[in-house]
């Protein structure tokens, strides 16, 4: 706590490791609000002070000089008392900012105040609403009694539903600023630059509502403003928006639904020329709604889950009434996706000028950042977004804007250079087109924009477009009207119904001899159905966003295989640190904070120092764990019961001699350690290749008569089912007193189990990782990296860049899974490692400190056995 309240006095980018189980939540939080309450109690008294000078010199002129003294000059060469003038102009309007801030202050104050301590306002709040829907429903029944009365009115060929899908008229940045916000902007509360804030990030919503309740038992908890965000799929309390399921598409809503009820103005003075066909509007969204919502976070800490009860109480929604809090809150909590994505940071209204940043959870966050802005599209996706365009515009050409015409043709003309280069026809079937020529092909942002002929389109405002129109969405909607062959489609031409998808089809592109395309895309697997629904094109903005990243920053993979639909165009990006320059570079101090954040090389030199941060303004802290000493045994082990040398290099691991003496240290270990143990391996291939080599040499069947043996799934929605059957097998066999003494966990290094598992107590009592879990160097992607690395790092006396970069992405895996073991202060447990690499002085300093500091290297199999056996029953016995 105190190294985090000095990097956070200095304005230092500060790297944290904390182990898991040493409080590392509550040591933030108290340290940073620690901080915050100083750092506010001292501008108080500096306002205080600027404020008592100026009722002193109120009286004053602003400037004074002698009469008949001739004018003296400064250093800047302008009479001293023009310069006296400018100096007292700066002050006094100081002055009056601090006074207007005082205002917003007391009243902000005062108004929570009311709230915290007046239940009669509440109600009155809620009796009002109900008053306002009862009026809605009135007025809404009147509407529908007159027209009626007035006869049905057939206006245009489309009905309601149809209208919704034609896109709005566009207008471009340059034709017109575009409006946001509440439908009464100018109100003062929403403005407070004077709040410094500090803005806690994790990376999933449990830890962040984990954080938050952290808060509420701090000694912080009552006079702290906290405002939780999260996307629309967590906060939205809107069922019919929820329903769509897929986050892109409640996104697209919303904003709809937002833009819709802006626009009802200028639709309401043009009623009584022309009829208009009414959109929707979001009832959750109102300006009184969203102010009483504001204050009701401002006044209590509360998580996501209250936040959305307190939504759907209050009828106002979660989503913006958070948002419109963030201006008056001390504390903002969000997924650090959110905040490292600057196109979400803004649309959020998230300001991090000279502001404070917490990162936790951050040993993932170079790969965070990387997969935040890379994007992959494939060849099936590409087709089909093309054959849905194109029918959309033959549908509604006569309904659409010029402009709208042209920017749909711009985005039809990418999509088929972009299926060009994959060697393809976006007018035949991707899945029946062979590609003449397979393999994956490197090629700079430059290169590829000029090889795909697009050099000449501004991608900048295409993507801006796709954004501002939000053509996905229509299109979206056009696909779930007539992507079902039972829907009966009414044309221009016709009036009447064509029954079925086909026949619409037809009647598009009658007179054309090209294959007809259809509007669903190509069957997918189960897991990608609701990616897929949600419309190819959602996935190709992304792509098309990508491209817009500086040459030198990323590449672009063309990765040609068997078929066009099976091929796929990606964009990876190469330096994460241009994303997070800006963040590093707008806020006062940053902490990045993990339980495991060794090896800090990639954090220091990948990150800060390509985004620009000065070594001097970093600083690194690390501390050993909570857990005594004697509550963990690392081994190192070098060789196995028959004196194998212990080396799992690809050449090596699938060695028949190799893969029996990991099933005999296995078995001699799980005679020894009681309840649960955890065994990584390097990836699921070579995982489920030994469990095939032990269970034809019966070796699993002697590891199953003392541990029951389980596989980590590699579907995810599995995951929990083996866990909770893990964990069960585990407490029966302590129960019992039989010949099997607990369970034997195969997992993966990376995979689900890997990171964000507890596996504390008897559910992980030794923790085994076979061999070092070296990424694929064959990789494209990776030796691209490499490549970018060895060119742009400068060379240390150490590894080229290249080697660092393998050897960290490895330990910090194995660092991730080994951490799995020791979850609290009593918990103890022994971790193997198996491999006589992990002893050498490069990899060996990789380790986390508290693992390091009690690691013991064992050159055979007999001293560890023994070492490890004495401290099991050691441990048994005192329980």
């Amino acid at each position: 706590m105190a190294a985090l309240y000095a990097a956070l006095q200095a304005g230092q980018v500060g790297i944290f490791e904390s182990p898991t189980g040493t409080g590392k939540s509550l040591s933030l939080i108290c340290g940073a609000l620690s901080w915050l309450r100083d750092f506010e109690e001292k501008k108080k008294q500096e306002e205080a002070r600027l404020l008592a000078l100026e009722d002193k010199e109120e009286k004053q002129p602003l400037a004074s000089d002698e009469p008949g003294r001739p004018d003296s000059k400064g250093s800047s060469g302008e009479p001293d008392w023009i310069t006296a003038f400018v100096q007292k102009k700066e002050e006094q309007d100081m002055v009056n900012k601090l006074k207007e801030e005082q205002i917003r202050r007391k009243k902000r104050e005062e108004r929570l105040e009311k709230i915290r301590h007046n239940v009669q306002l509440k109600y009155a709040a809620k009796r009002k609403r109900s008053e306002e829907d009862e009026t809605k429903r009135l007025l809404q029944l009147s509407k529908e009694a007159l027209s009626e009365g007035a006869g049905a009115e057939v206006l245009e060929q489309l009905d309601h539903n149809e209208e919704e899908l034609i896109l709005a008229e566009y207008e471009s940045d340059e034709e017109k600023k575009a409006a946001s916000g509440l439908e009464e902007d100018d109100d003062d509360d929403l403005e407070e630059e004077h709040v410094m804030k500090i803005y806690y990030c994790s990376r999933t919503h449990s830890q962040l509502s984990q954080f938050v309740h952290e808060v509420q038992k701090s000694p912080f908890g009552k006079d702290t403003r906290l405002v939780s965000l999260g996307s629309r799929q967590n906060l939205c309390v809107n069922e019919e928006v929820r329903r769509l399921g897929a986050l892109q598409l409640i996104n697209d809503r919303c904003t709809e639904m937002q833009k819709n009820k802006h626009e009802k103005k200028s639709g309401e003075e043009t009623e009584g020329k022309k009829r208009r066909v009414s959109r929707a509007t979001c009832p959750f969204y109102s300006y009184e709604q969203m102010q009483f919502l504001r204050d009701e976070v401002l006044v209590e800490v509360k998580d996501i889950e209250q936040l959305v009860a307190l939504g759907r109480e209050t009828k106002a929604c979660p989503y913006y009434g958070s948002r419109y809090a963030i201006p008056a809150a001390q504390l903002v909590v969000l997924p650090y996706q959110m905040l490292l994505h600057e196109a979400t940071r803004s649309a959020a209204g998230i300001k991090l000028k000279d502001q404070v940043v917490i990162i936790d959870e951050a040993h993932n966050l170079i790969d965070t950042i990387t997969c935040i802005h890379s994007a992959e599209v494939s060849g099936s996706q590409l087709c089909c977004a093309h054959s849905q365009l194109q029918q959309y515009m033959e549908r509604y050409r006569k309904r659409l804007k010029a402009k709208n015409l042209m920017y749909i043709k711009q985005i039809l003309y990418l999509l088929e250079r972009f299926v060009a280069m994959l060697g393809g026809n976006v007018n035949q079937n991707p899945s029946c087109q062979a590609v003449s020529q397979t393999g994956t092909v490197l090629k700079s942002i430059n290169d590829f924009l000029f090889q795909s002929q697009i050099d000449n389109i501004n991608l900048f405002k295409v993507q801006r477009y796709c954004e501002r129109s939000l053509i996905s969405r229509k299109l979206f909607g056009f696909v779930e009207r007539y992507g079902n062959p039972a829907t009966a489609v009414r044309t221009n031409k016709e009036n009447q119904k064509v029954a079925g998808l086909q026949n619409f089809l037809q009647t598009l592109q009658q007179g054309s001899n090209k294959e007809a395309r259809t509007l669903q895309s190509p069957p997918v697997e189960p897991e990608n159905e609701q990616l897929r629904a949600a419309s190819p094109l959602m996935q190709i903005e992304g792509f098309l966003s990508a491209l817009t990243n500086a040459n030198e920053d990323g590449r672009v993979i063309l990765n040609r295989q068997g078929t066009v639909g099976q091929s796929s165009l990606k964009f990876l990006l190469l330096n994460p640190a241009v994303h997070f320059a800006k963040v590093v570079k707008e806020c006062r101090a940053v902490i990045i904070a993990g339980g495991t954040m060794q090896p800090v090389a990639d954090f220091r030199e990948q990150l800060l120092s390509c985004a620009g941060v000065e070594p001097a303004r970093v600083v690194e802290f690390s501390c050993g764990h909570v857990i005594p000493p004697e509550n963990i045994l690392p081994i190192i082990l070098c060789s196995g019961p028959s004196n194998q040398q212990l080396e799992f290099t690809y050449q090596t691991r699938d060695l028949p001699q190799m893969m029996d003496e990991t099933g005999r240290i296995l078995c001699n270990l799980c005679n020894v350690v009681p309840g649960g143990v955890v065994c990584f391996f390097p990836s699921y291939d070579y995982e489920k290749q030994v469990h095939a080599h032990w269970e034809k040499t019966g070796l699993l069947t002697r590891l199953a008569a003392k541990k029951k043996i389980f596989q980590e799934p590699k579907k995810a929605n599995q995951v929990e089912q083996v866990l909770a059957e893990y964990a069960k097998c585990i407490k029966r066999c302590s129960q019992s007193a039989g010949q099997m003494t607990g369970a034997l966990l195969l997992s993966v290094v990376g995979g689900k189990m890997s990171e964000g598992i507890n596996f504390s107590d008897d559910l992980g009592r030794c923790v085994i990782m076979v061999g070092m879990p070296y990424p694929n160097i064959k990789s494209p992607e990776l030796q691209e990296k490499m490549t970018w690395l060895d060119k742009t790092m400068p060379r240390a006396a150490g590894p080229a860049p290249s080697r660092a970069l393998i050897e960290n992405l490895c330990m910090k895996a194995v660092n991730q899974s080994i951490g799995r073991a020791i979850r609290h202060q009593k918990d103890f447990a022994s971790i193997l490692l198996l491999d006589h690499r992990y002893a050498r002085p490069a990899i060996f300093n990789k380790l986390p400190q508290w693992i390091r500091e009690r690691t013991q290297v064992k050159p055979a199999f007999g001293a560890a056995f023994a070492e490890l056996r004495k401290f099991h029953r050691g441990k048994s016995d005192a329980l």
